[in-house]
This record gives structure tokens, sequence and C-alpha cells, in this order.
């Protein structure tokens, strides 16, 4: 594997990302089921819930959709709160993962391939739209993904979502010491891609957005933001996930996550 840094479009974004989860995806949950909870909601790797936060407002009684659902962990939450929560992901393996946990506790999440940008619901179908470190990041035509979650929103409806706080861009992904020291500039938005050697197909792409951006392209969709948090580590929390640790935690966010109201 190689890595670049130069532009994507939508579809080698797809096409990389989709079989890239669909090979990680048996990993991801062995690796982190246990800490997800087949029934819990965790925004990112801090542990932070959305028990605590309360972002997403009382769920009960309300259509919610997940975008880039994974294995539903965070949409069956939200149905033993009385939400009727659907899921959308880009990989078939994640959905198969989401199925073999509905069968297991009894809470089935009726969810569907497909994609960020294009949306299989109707106009004005969910009062909640989320994503908790999904879809988001690998997605190269983000202003089209913001524009179909508005699309699907009934007026007045909740918007909230959660990904790698923007200033992690700056750091190496590591989560000793060396994920401390800068090495990129923040405002440099040149995706990061992974080509296979062997086939010189690219396997892997992420997606890089200011803080500034991200408040541009929910204005600009008709959002209000209400919320941005940024977790703190907590205290006794030892885990290490990716980049992400106690190390860096201590000092800088790793996680944003962003809530919003359709005007």
């Amino acid at each position: 594997m190689r890595v670049e840094r130069r532009p994507v479009t939508e579809e080698e974004s797809r096409r990389a990302n989709g079989p890239d989860w669909d090979r990680y995806a048996d990993e991801y949950q062995a690796t982190h089921g246990e800490f997800l909870g087949d029934t819990g909601f965790v925004w990112g790797p801090e542990g932070f819930t959305e028990a605590e936060a309360g972002i997403l407002g009382d769920v009960a009684g309300k259509d919610v959709l997940e975008v880039g659902s994974g294995a539903g962990q965070c949409s069956r939450w939200v149905r033993t709160r009385g939400g009727r929560a659907y899921g959308l992901d880009l990989s078939l393996r994640q959905l198969q993962h989401s199925r073999r946990i509905d069968l297991e506790t009894g809470v089935a999440v009726p969810s569907v391939l497909g994609t960020a940008t294009q949306l299989p619901f109707a106009d004005d179908s969910f009062d909640v739209v989320f994503s908790s470190f999904g879809a988001l990041q690998f997605v190269s035509d983000i202003a089209d993904a913001v524009a179909e979650t508005a699309r699907v929103l009934r007026t007045g409806g909740r918007y909230a979502f959660s990904i790698t706080h923007p200033t992690r861009w700056m750091f190496p992904d590591d989560p000793g010491e060396a994920g401390l020291v800068a090495s990129q500039s923040y405002w440099d938005r040149t995706p990061y891609v992974e080509i296979d050697d062997a086939t010189g197909v690219v396997s892997y792409v992420e997606h890089h957005r200011t803080l500034g951006d991200w408040v541009a392209l929910l204005a600009g969709a008709g959002f209000v933001i209400t919320d941005l948090l940024e977790p703190e580590w907590p205290e006794h929390h030892d885990r290490v996930w990716g980049g992400w640790s106690g190390t860096r935690g201590r000092y800088t966010p790793g996680t944003a996550i962003f809530g919003a109201r359709l005007g």
C-alpha cells in the first residue's frame, strides 16, 4: 500500500470505501463491538454517549435515520428509547453484522445499502438524522450529502454527527507522542488516499474539512447550528483506538460533535 494526497472524485471514494469497509467489518466488530454495545450509542473513541450528550433530544415516537449505520448499534439504542430508527450504510458486510445483532438482541433495525449523497427516502421522511463517525469523512461530494439530509428531514428536524476533530488533520495518525507534533497544514484539504501496490487501485479515501467549512455547509443547507461538543478524554479511559489514545486525548480533542436544526 502507498499513501498519496490528491483530489479524489465521489465515484472513486465510493468504489474504495465500500469494499474497504466490507474487508474490515469483521475485525472492526470483533475489536470494538463490546465497547460500542449491541444497543449502545457512543459518539466516538472517548466513550462519550448520547445518554450523556442528549444532542438528539427525546427520540420517542420520532422517525430517525442513521447515515453510516454500520452494525446498527446506535439505531438500536434509539429503538430501545421508543424511536423508529432506520439504518443506511455503504458496506454490505456491516449490514450483515447489523442483521446478526438484530437476531441476537431481538431489537431489529430496518437497514438499507446506500450512500449519503443519494438517500433512498422521500422528502420530509424523518424527524432526526444522525451519523456517529459514519459516512461523512468518506464522502467527496459533501455538499450533496448535507443537502440530502436537509431534503429527507422535516422542518424543525434535528441533524447531528460526529467526526474526527478537524484539528487532528494536522497531526500524524499515531496514538503515541509522535502524534502530538503537527506535520500537516490544517487548511490543506487534499484528501488522504491509500492505493493498493499490487493492483494500483484506490483502496481507501478520507476527506478533510475545517470547522469553518462545516459551519458554511450546514448554514448553506438551511441548518441552524445548536451544538458543537468536543469531548474530553476520560481520566481512567485507557483504550487505544487507531490514533485515539489517552496520550493525545489529554492535550487535544479527537472528536467533534455537531448538532443542528433545520430551519
